[in-house]
């Protein structure tokens, strides 16, 4: 029974050892990734700065400053969660020291009791115990009880210290937890104060914009009016690249019907020599609008929705979103897709494996339309295009040099759009971020 119930707790300590590596391991993770958001987060200050008294380059440096005040709060909502969880672990483990002192305890009574019950059994009464046996067998397993008794006791006092050891480690692991715990929240507190006065500086800035409400209109003109051009131009692209898709469709499909035609009438030629009639088959008519490897292309896109990378290198703010949003009061702006900013000398990358389906300018600038089977992403506002048409890329193969305006800082944007032939998608769902 004693062997038994130290075997139970030998199992015990074991099942709780790796409970504490796990915790460790976890305190290592949240501060690693802590730090990786920290590093984003200073980077992105560095793209707030805004040289210029231009109204429109105090429009996109609202539009960086909004972005980074974004980027903040789901840094906030971060440490809120680790926080959370952090709660649970040291409730856990509160409760788990807690077991473990009253196990401790109950042990520590046990082992007392059989010092106790040794102390008033000597040596010459084990013998005599052992020795008044009726035979030799019995004083054999009573010989065997006496030391298996004292081996017990020595295990039961081991098992005490060990279950010591342990509970100075909880305790440990409950102190490291909590040191973890007040820098996570100091941490919070510095982002709050922060994001406080990155809310004030975005409120400043936007009253000189309404302020400036003529010039701002102007500003706001001539950026529809170049996304209209822009927006104009890819779809006339696009609506070229899907029906050059569909005519390759096409003739896929009629070489596949010769084929076919010529298979039945050497079928039929085999079996009219048989004396056997055959009727003609005749297949439905049918549309196509991608060949087989556009097909592969197209479900291999697919699959990669929220895993795609960033097409732009290195530390990025995402300054405009996807769709319409209002930007100022009165001020609402349409976004076919999104705008990256990033770092002088930032390179747009392709997000998958593709083809070069257009290389064109506009105001003096370069726009790439990539292919993916139906899928076309677009990278906009280039110095320099690294690629020409018809040229195969791959993931993360590098596109072009993103322009960076020296009247503006050198701020460095690249927008980014997503389509599914005509349909037009919010890349924010299909790029990991």
């Amino acid at each position: 029974m004693m062997r038994r119930l130290f075997c139970l707790f030998t199992a015990c300590f074991c099942l709780c050892l790796p409970l504490l590596a796990q915790s460790s391991k976890a305190i290592k993770e949240l501060e690693n990734r802590r730090g990786e958001l920290q590093r984003r987060i200073a980077e992105s200050e560095a793209l707030l700065q805004t040289t210029s008294n231009d109204v429109g380059s105090q429009l996109k440096g609202l539009a960086a400053l909004t972005g980074q005040i974004e980027e903040r709060k789901r840094y906030i909502l971060s440490l809120n969660h680790d926080l959370e969880d952090m709660d649970g672990q040291l409730a856990a483990l509160g409760r788990k020291v807690t077991l473990l002192q009253q196990e401790l305890k109950e042990k520590q009574d046990r082992y007392a009791a059989s010092v106790r019950y040794l102390q008033h059994h000597t040596i010459q009464e084990k013998l005599m115990f052992i020795f008044s046996a009726r035979d030799l067998a019995q004083a054999y397993r009573r010989l065997r009880y006496v030391r298996e008794y004292a081996d017990y006791q020595r295990k039961q006092g081991e098992a005490i210290m060990q279950q010591q050891r342990e509970i100075d480690r909880e305790r440990n692991e409950l102190l490291q937890l909590r040191e973890a715990k007040g820098r996570l929240l100091q941490d919070r507190k510095q982002e709050q104060e922060m994001l406080e006065a990155r809310e004030q500086e975005k409120t400043a800035l936007v009253e000189n914009l309404r302020r400036r409400q003529r010039d701002l209109q102007q500003a706001l003109k001539r950026q529809r009016r170049e996304a209209e051009q822009l927006n104009e131009r890819i779809d006339r692209l696009i609506a070229e690249e899907i029906e050059k898709a569909r005519k390759r469709a096409e003739a896929e499909a009629r070489r596949e019907a010769a084929r076919r035609k010529k298979a039945e009438e050497a079928e039929r030629r085999k079996t009219a020599a048989a004396g056997t009639a055959v009727s003609a088959k005749k297949s439905p008519a049918q549309s196509y609008t991608l060949d087989k490897a556009d097909q592969k292309l197209s479900g291999s896109f697919a699959s990669n929705r929220g895993k795609l990378p960033s097409p732009i290198t290195g530390s990025f703010l995402v300054v405009s979103h996807y769709g319409r949003y209002t930007v100022l009061r009165n001020v609402e702006l349409d976004n076919k897709g999104i705008d990256l900013q990033g770092h002088p000398g930032a390179q747009a990358r392709a997000v998958f494996d593709g083809k070069v389906a257009a290389v064109f300018q506009l105001n003096g600038l370069f726009n790439i339309l990539v292919r993916h089977g139906a899928y076309i992403t677009v990278y906009c506002n280039l110095s320099h295009a690294l690629v020409k048409v018809g040229d195969n890329v791959t993931t993360r193969q590098v596109l072009g040099d993103i322009f960076s305006d020296p009247a503006d800082g050198g701020r460095t944007v690249l927008h980014f759009q997503l389509r599914k032939e005509t349909q037009k998608l919010n890349p924010e769902q299909w790029i990991a971020l």
